[in-house]
């Protein structure tokens, strides 16, 4: 059995963001790059499920949609553990494109687990393992905040309004994960940073897949207005800040 896990390549959430060519695109100068925090997760958990499986798992392999520059990204996740990373050399344009690429590449091998973040932390679009599953045919469950293998069947354990649900499905299949899947990602030892340089990375050349968003420029959210402090006791002064600049009363 084997465990496919989809990583995202982006942006640190300490980096500053900024815009260049007349807010058209995105400036990577001085941008640190890191594994998106939720596919982090998701691959923490697929070590651990293959750590305790004995030699049932016979692999966890990472792939991703990006160019060079995104190679060491996958050596992270190698070093954590990873047996085997592919990447498909593209740009990512938007989910669908992602996702379409993705297919392409899983339909020549066989992977009866697939893992995907349920969103990445730069475009939180939410939709890349969605869309997968639909292009492979293959069923998916969607806020997977807990995943287990035995005797044969994958137990998933799902938030939903008011709780969870617990789901037993079938192989293959595309879990969508969120926080709760693992509690800490893994941090490399220097023995698996040693040991990624050595392990293989498959680069794919993409298919013709035409995107369907096109961003026309970015935009900064608005800055938050200064924080007003009041003393205690001015209970007079907190009714009319709430009142005429909240808005509240």
């Amino acid at each position: 059995m084997k465990i496919l896990v989809c990583i995202s390549n982006v942006p640190d959430t300490t980096t500053k963001i900024k815009f260049t060519n007349n807010n058209t695109a995105f400036d990577k100068a001085d941008v640190q790059w890191i594994i998106n925090p939720w596919d982090e997760l998701a691959l923490t958990r697929a070590m651990d499920i293959k750590d305790a499986s004995g030699g049932a798992i016979e692999s966890v392999v990472v792939i991703n949609v990006g160019l060079t520059e995104d190679e060491p990204t996958i050596r992270k996740a190698l070093a954590i553990g990873a047996d085997k990373g592919i990447r498909i050399n593209a740009a990512p344009k938007d989910s669908y494109f992602v996702a379409a690429q993705l297919a392409e590449v899983i339909k020549k091998e066989n992977f009866e687990i697939i893992l995907c973040g349920i969103e990445s932390s730069d475009f939180n679009n939410s939709s890349v393992g969605g869309m997968l599953s639909e292009f492979l045919d293959v069923p998916s469950v969607s806020s997977v905040s807990f995943l287990n293998i035995e005797n044969g069947k994958v137990n998933v354990k799902r938030e939903i309004d008011g709780g969870f649900e617990n789901i037993s499905t079938q192989l293959p299949f595309v879990g969508i994960v969120q926080k709760g899947i693992a509690k800490e990602p893994r941090i490399p030892s220097m023995r698996g940073i040693m040991s990624a340089r050595t392990k293989p990375l498959q680069v794919f050349e993409p298919v013709q897949v035409d995107a369907l968003v096109e961003y026309a420029n970015y935009e900064l959210p608005q800055s938050k207005s200064a924080c007003k402090k009041i003393e205690p006791d001015n209970v007079k002064e907190l009714v009319n800040l709430l009142h005429n600049e909240a808005k509240l009363i």
